[in-house]
């Protein structure tokens, strides 16, 4: 079962070295459709993996295939160095997987505190006397929240009032404490303006900081570049790159998602339509990513 000792995944991630999760030549297949093909992708403690992709590129299949919503028909899955086909989502919680989807899974009327709690209630008294235990829960979210560096006046405020970019802090939060060894990100800034999406990405370091493995998913290669230590682009269900920050530019990480030789097609296509002006456009030579970046 999941710890909830707060500093229990900061012990077990002394090797920084060693996967917590790595898939192997990983793919999926719905029927004749091949949705993944190929996939090879190590999440060390203490870092940041950044999954990249346009829609359709794959990166959602990834996802329910860490967090045990699917299982991959190709490859191998290892967690600790062992292989796993998880068949449901608590069974990735169990070895400390944790997602954190866009929606959040809130209840948007209930309390700051009840939201940490939800599912896992504290409880106290006589087994056929239990009731919860209000005051510890709300102690250990406030705790929790502020180790995070999450300061709310008030835990009893419905969380929707929160802003986006709290309610995916509070969510952060709440994944750490019950023990994730591994935390997902889908898209945590995909809705969020530039000030909200700052703080969603200073906690995102922070859980970083505290020893977690982090899968952060999205199509802002900016995004990516502040928090990320490895980068990984999915295009048509295939890792088209994967390279360490050391490796590769925010420019040339943002033409692998754009994709230089598309780009250079299009700005070939806009050249004949009259009226458009291509003259600011990228070159093809400029666009195209260097042999040493390519992955």
């Amino acid at each position: 079962m999941i710890t909830t000792h707060p500093t229990t995944f900061a012990d077990t991630a002394t090797d920084n070295s060693v996967p917590v999760v790595e898939l192997q030549n990983t793919g999926k297949s719905y029927g004749n459709v091949r949705a993944l093909h190929g996939v090879d992708l190590a999440v060390r403690p203490g870092q940041v993996t950044c999954v990249l992709g346009d829609n359709g590129a794959g990166k959602s299949t990834l996802i329910k295939i860490i967090s045990g919503l699917h299982q991959h028909t190709e490859g191998e899955f290892l967690v600790d160095g062992e292989p796993v086909h998880f068949t449901t989502p608590r069974q990735a919680l169990d070895r400390g997987i944790a997602t954190v989807y866009q929606d959040l899974a809130v209840v948007p009327l209930m309390p700051v505190w009840r939201n940490f709690f939800l599912g896992s209630e504290m409880t106290k008294g006589p087994w056929l006397a239990r009731r919860l235990d209000i005051e510890k829960m709300k102690k250990t979210a406030d705790e929790e929240l502020r180790n995070m560096g999450i300061v709310l006046d008030d835990l009893d405020q419905p969380i929707v009032t929160l802003s986006g970019g709290q309610r995916q802090c509070v969510a952060i939060a709440r994944a750490v404490y019950f023990g994730a060894r591994v935390l997902i990100l889908d898209e945590p800034t995909a809705a969020l303006g530039v000030k909200q999406s700052g703080i969603v990405l200073k906690y995102v370091a922070a859980a970083r900081d505290r020893g977690l493995g982090v899968i952060f998913i999205t199509h802002n290669p900016h995004h990516a570049y502040m928090v990320g230590d490895h980068f990984s682009v999915l295009r048509l269900g295939t890792m088209e790159l994967s390279a360490e920050r050391s490796e590769i530019t925010l420019e040339e990480l943002t033409n692998h998602m754009a994709g230089g030789t598309e780009l250079a097609a299009l700005k070939h296509e806009l050249s004949q339509v009259r009226g458009v002006d291509v003259n600011e456009l990228l070159e093809a030579e400029d666009i195209t990513p260097s042999a040493e970046t390519a992955g």
